[in-house]
């Protein structure tokens, strides 16, 4: 018998992101592509123009600053949806000066 998923992430929609951490979120933003480049690149994987998953190649094996906006806006997501479940949760972000 196979279960169907049906994901329910926390409803983050009341939340909205503080103008001082738009910086922070950028920041992880770049981290998360990071992060995600090197695990593809620990399993092999290696930049192409085109995607191609037998040759493991990828066109976002990139530094952060070159992907497309478009590219950019799914790390942006991942790391908005991150802080703003941080706060809904009640935790606080501060900043060390």
């Amino acid at each position: 018998m196979e279960k169907e998923y049906i994901p329910q992430p926390v409803d983050t929609a009341g939340i909205n992101l503080p103008d001082e951490m738009e910086a922070l979120a950028e920041k992880l933003a770049e981290n998360v592509h990071d992060v995600w480049a090197r695990t593809r690149m620990e399993q092999g994987w290696t930049y192409g123009p085109e995607r191609d998953d037998a040759a493991k190649k990828h066109p976002c094996l990139v530094p952060y600053e070159e992907l497309s906006d478009d590219e950019k806006e799914y790390d942006r997501n991942t790391s908005q949806e991150t802080i703003k479940l941080i706060l809904k949760l009640g935790y606080k972000i501060t900043k060390e000066e």
